[in-house]
């Protein structure tokens, strides 16, 4: 069964910071492109950062440029997105998704990703 699993979301004050992970089970992300999106409440899911199949590639929102650094552990079939600083407005529902590499666009929009993960829920409040 092809899956993807996100852990290490939980409630954080605002400056905190946390790592969310992302592990594929069944499929082998070396030959995936991988998004990590958000979606909070009452809003569009929207990109928040991308990594190309070799790592070599990474792309960020404006909003999270210099705070998020999202990278991979191939031998561990997994990717991450340490988090730092952390703002009320980073609150939201946090996916992975992987798109197959033959898709040209390293960043690709949630409707062209082939696999998401359920999620994991990241609240910023004091």
């Amino acid at each position: 069964q092809l899956q993807l699993v996100e852990s290490g979301g939980g409630l954080v004050q605002p400056g905190g910071s946390l790592r969310l992970s992302c592990v594929a089970s069944g499929f082998s992300l070396d030959y995936y492109n991988i998004g990590w999106f958000r979606q909070a409440p009452g809003k569009e899911r929207e990109g928040v950062s991308c990594i190309s199949s070799s790592g070599s590639v990474v792309y960020y929102a404006d909003s999270v440029k210099g705070r998020f650094t999202m990278s991979r552990d191939i031998g561990a079939n997994t990717v991450h997105l340490q988090m730092n600083s952390l703002k009320p407005e980073d609150t939201a529902v946090y996916y992975c998704a992987a798109v197959h590499l033959t898709v040209a666009t390293i960043c690709t929009p949630p409707d062209g990703m082939h696999y998401w993960g359920k999620g994991t829920l990241v609240t910023v409040s004091s």
